[in-house]
């Protein structure tokens, strides 16, 4: 059987910036440092007017050629994974298979997940090249949330920002360097991270585009993205630990074994109370949001980008979790 490595990492983030400045602006009564205080942002980038999560995810791919010398003829499959696709039909993946100048029998696949996609997208990459199916796997990802957040939103519009990632897992000979893999779900909670309408299950109209102001001031309709940030945060408290526990498991290892700890950037407060929790060393806890804010399925690889791509002697552990929407979540090892 063979094994898989990440071997590569390349980021893009949309050129727009909107800083705490300018949502201090907006948000009467936040001030820039309040919004950095509560989130762990300072700046975030926006998507233009008619860019989308494949364009981002393209110019994440270009970059990830031209950086690594890497020939796009080389790649067996491409994995795209996104929760704001370009059209509802057809995939994504086959739009970029073909802008990305792909070969015909690389296959090409869409899937949608948020901030657990990342880890998920490992698992998917992992299992093609265990089975011989593929020997590089392309794994994309990108959003455009910021296109379904309510402008007068501020519990969503501080935290969320645009952005995409290319990552090249390999086979590799040797030991594995991904995996194992633990993952969960509970439906039960999806209504706690949802835009309620668009989809089969209830179209846009006149009425869901009604809007409406909730307690704290909050203004959406439900034509846009909500989040219970309370049950959310509950949500994330249990079953994080619980999938870092259940990891170390079946890696039969200890947290102090780790190099790493690599969790889905949602917001720097519920990150530290993570951190605390697991009893992590802060120095081996990665936070990487203040300039791109909460940019759902890329989180991950864009703060691993940095570690990946440097130079560096010997090699590192590193325990990656994803969780929140669906509610979802996966954590897995990579050893790089």
């Amino acid at each position: 059987m063979l094994n898989a490595a990440v071997t590569a990492i390349a980021g893009h983030l949309p050129a727009r910036v909107l800083d705490n400045d300018e949502l201090a602006a907006e948000f009467e009564g936040w001030s820039a440092d309040k919004i950095f205080e509560k989130t762990g942002v300072r700046e975030r980038r926006i998507a233009a007017e008619g860019e989308t999560a494949g364009d981002l995810g393209e110019a994440a791919a270009r970059r990830l050629f031209e950086v690594h010398g890497l020939d796009p003829a080389s790649i067996d499959m491409l994995i795209f994974c996104s929760q704001t696709a370009d059209y509802i039909l057809p995939a994504t993946a086959c739009l970029l298979h073909r802008r990305l100048g792909l070969r015909p029998d690389c296959g090409a696949l869409d899937y949608s997940l948020g901030c657990s996609g990342f880890v998920y997208g490992l698992a998917l990459a992992q299992g093609l090249i265990a089975a011989g199916s593929a020997r590089r796997v392309l794994l994309v990802t990108a959003d455009t949330y910021s296109k379904l957040l309510h402008p007068k939103d501020r519990s969503v519009r501080t935290l969320f920002g645009d952005g995409a990632a290319a990552t090249l897992i390999e086979a590799v000979e040797g030991e594995a360097a991904i995996g194992p893999f633990v993952f969960g779900s509970d439906g039960r909670g999806a209504d706690k991270l949802i835009v309620p309408t668009g989809g089969a299950r209830r179209a846009r109209s006149a009425e869901t585009a009604v809007e409406t102001e909730d307690a704290s001031g909050n203004v959406r309709s439900l034509d846009h993205l909500y989040m219970d940030g309370a049950a959310v945060m509950a949500f994330t408290l249990a079953a994080v630990p619980a999938a870092v526990n259940h990891l170390l498991e079946r890696s039969r290892a200890a947290l102090h074994d780790y190099d790493l700890v690599v969790l889905h950037q949602a917001n720097a407060f519920m990150l530290e109370r993570l951190r605390r929790k697991l009893g992590v060393d802060p120095e081996k806890f990665v936070v990487a949001m203040e300039r791109c804010g909460n940019t759902v399925s890329s989180t991950i690889p864009l703060a691993l980008e940095p570690l990946i791509n440097t130079g560096r002697v010997g090699r590192r552990h590193a325990l990656l979790v994803g969780f929140g929407v669906g509610l979802s979540w996966a954590a897995t090892r990579i050893i790089f």
